[in-house]
C-alpha cells in the first residue's frame, strides 16, 4: 500500500470511529431526554395533589333556570324538567394569580372574583308544547354549575328580583371532568355517569357539581316578562378558568395582573390587551354563535359543552419544557466539539486518542444533567450559566494537556462559550426559535466549509500536520 493509500485509510477511519464515538454518545442523550420526562411527570403529580386542595380547572356554566312540569303516560304520572337560558349574562371578574409550592415544584393557581348578572324571561312553555296546568311553578329553581366546589371560598346568594336566595350544594356526583390535552390543543369536557339529586332537584348534567337555589315564579306573567338576577363567586382554581356562553347574549369581561394568558376554546376574546401590568380580555357571544337554543327538555343538552371558551394562566416556556429543549440540541453540541478536535489534529501535529474524544463527550453530556438538577432548585438561567461555565472549564482544563498549546486551547473555550450562547438565545425565544436555530447553523456549517475549502483531503496525514492545500 502506498504511503497516499495509508494517508487516506487513516483519515477513513478515524471519520468513523468518530461518527461510531458520536452515536455511541447519543445513548446516554436519550436516557437524560427520558430524565427530563420522568421529573416533569412528578411535578406534574405535585400539582395534581396541590390542585387537590386548593381547587382544579374550573369551567362555570350557569344559571340555568329548571322547571318541573307533570307528563302522564299509561295512567302513571311523572315528572319531568323543561330548562331555560337567561336571555342577558355578563360577567366581570379579576383572576388573582397565586403561585403555591410543594417541595421544590411551583404550581401556577388563582383566585377568581367574579360577578354575574342578567336577566331571564318567563319561560315560554307554549313553544314546548306543554300545557299551563302541567307545570309545577313552585318548584322552579336556578343552577350554576363548576366542577370543583372545594374552590368556592364564600357563599353564593343569588338576588332574584331584588330579593336574596341562598343557594344550596347540588350533591349528586360530579358529571364535569377533564380531558388533558399538550400545550396546543384546547382542553375540551366530557360527562360521565351521576346519580340521583340528594336536595330533591333534577338539574342539568351541565350542572351536576355546583349550587341551585328554588326560586319564585309568577305563574300569571306573560312571556315578556323578566327575571333580574346577580350573585357573586369566589372561587380558587388551578391554571384554567372557562365559561360556557349560555345566554342570548354573554358579555364576559376578565382582568389579571398574569402577563403572559393563553386564550382558548370555542371563542377568543373580542378585544383584549396584554403588558407588563397583565391583561384584560373581553368577550361577547350571541345565541346565533353558538350550537344550542336557549330551551330543552329533559336533563341535558349535549352541545352546551363544546362552546366552552376561557383563560389559561401559562408560563410560556418551564423549566422542563426548556430542559428538553436543551437536550435536543445535544447532538450538535457534541458534533462541532468533535469537528474542532479534528481539525486540530489535522492543521497541527497534535494525535487524539478515541477516549479522549469519549471522555469530552461525556463532559458535554453531564451539562445537561447539571442543568436539569440546578434548575430544579434554582430557575433555569442561572442553572445555565452555573452548568456551562463548570462544564467549558473541565473541557478546557482537561484538553489543556492534549494540545499542549495555550492559544488552541483559548481557541476551543471560546467556540464553546460562543456555542452555549448560542443555544441559550435559542432556547429563549418563543417565536423565532427555529429561524433563529437554522440561521445559526447555517453559519456554523459555512464556517466549517470555508476553513476546510482548500484542503486536499487525499493528501492528509492526520496527527503530522500535514493538511495541503489544494493549488
Amino acid at each position: 500500500m502506498t504511503e497516499s493509500n495509508s494517508s487516506k485509510s487513516v483519515i477513513m477511519i478515524k471519520l468513523v470511529v468518530i461518527g461510531f464515538l458520536v452515536f455511541i454518545l447519543m445513548i446516554p442523550a436519550l436516557s437524560i431526554m427520558g430524565l427530563v420526562q420522568e421529573r416533569q411527570s412528578r411535578r406534574d403529580e405535585a400539582v395534581k395533589e396541590v390542585t387537590s386542595k386548593w381547587g382544579d380547572k374550573q369551567t362555570l356554566v350557569g344559571p340555568i333556570l329548571t322547571v318541573p312540569y307533570k307528563v302522564k303516560e299509561e295512567n302513571v304520572e311523572t315528572v319531568k324538567y323543561a330548562n331555560f337560558l337567561p336571555e342577558n349574562l355578563n360577567i366581570a371578574g379579576n383572576l388573582e394569580p397565586k403561585m403555591l409550592n410543594r417541595g421544590i415544584y411551583n404550581v401556577t393557581a388563582y383566585k377568581a372574583d367574579l360577578k354575574f348578572e342578567g336577566k331571564f324571561l318567563q319561560p315560554n312553555f307554549q313553544e314546548l308544547n306543554i300545557p299551563a296546568s302541567s307545570i309545577i311553578w313552585q318548584d322552579a329553581y336556578l343552577s350554576i354549575g363548576f366542577p370543583d366546589m372545594r374552590g368556592l371560598n364564600e357563599n353564593i346568594v343569588i338576588k332574584w328580583n331584588g330579593k336574596d336566595y341562598q343557594a344550596m350544594p347540588n350533591s349528586g356526583s360530579q358529571l364535569l371532568t377533564y380531558i388533558k390535552s399538550n400545550i396546543t390543543k384546547t382542553e375540551n369536557l366530557e360527562q360521565a355517569d351521576g346519580g340521583e339529586q340528594g336536595n330533591g332537584y333534577s338539574s342539568p348534567d351541565e350542572v351536576k357539581s355546583g349550587a341551585s337555589v328554588r326560586i319564585p315564579l309568577n305563574a300569571t306573567s306573560t312571556p315578556s316578562a323578566a327575571y333580574n338576577y346577580s350573585f357573586a363567586i369566589n372561587i380558587n382554581g388551578g391554571e384554567q378558568l372557562n365559561f360556557v356562553p349560555i345566554g342570548g347574549q354573554t358579555n364576559v369581561t376578565l382582568t389579571s395582573s398574569w402577563q403572559n394568558p393563553s386564550f382558548g376554546g370555542a371563542f377568543i376574546p373580542t378585544e383584549r390587551e396584554i403588558n407588563k401590568d397583565g391583561f384584560k380580555a373581553q368577550w361577547k357571544i350571541l345565541e346565533l354563535n353558538r350550537n344550542f337554543g336557549q330551551n330543552w327538555l329533559g336533563n341535558s343538552d349535549s352541545t352546551i359543552l363544546g362552546s366552552t371558551f376561557g383563560v389559561r394562566l401559562i408560563v410560556p416556556v418551564d423549566e422542563y419544557q426548556k430542559n428538553m429543549r436543551s437536550v435536543k440540541y445535544a447532538i450538535m453540541l457534541i458534533v462541532l466539539s468533535f469537528i474542532i478536535f479534528f481539525f486540530v489534529e489535522v492543521f497541527n501535529e497534535i494525535r487524539i486518542h478515541p477516549i479522549q474524544y469519549l471522555l469530552v463527550g461525556f463532559a458535554l453530556l453531564l451539562f445537561f444533567t447539571l442543568l436539569l438538577s440546578i434548575s430544579e432548585h434554582l430557575g433555569f438561567n442561572l442553572a445555565y450559566l452555573i452548568a456551562s461555565f463548570a462544564t467549558i472549564s473541565l473541557v478546557v482544563f482537561y484538553v489543556k494537556n492534549i494540545f499542549k498549546s495555550t492559544k488552541l486551547t483559548s481557541m476551543l473555550g471560546g467556540i464553546l462559550v460562543l456555542i452555549y450562547l448560542f443555544i441559550f438565545t435559542i432556547i429563549q425565544l418563543q417565536d423565532y426559535a427555529l429561524l433563529m436555530g437554522s440561521i445559526g447553523l447555517f453559519i456554523v456549517l459555512s464556517l466549517v466549509m470555508l476553513v476546510s475549502r482548500k484542503v486536499n483531503w487525499y493528501a492528509i496525514e492526520v496527527g503530522k500536520g500535514t493538511a495541503k492545500k489544494q493549488e
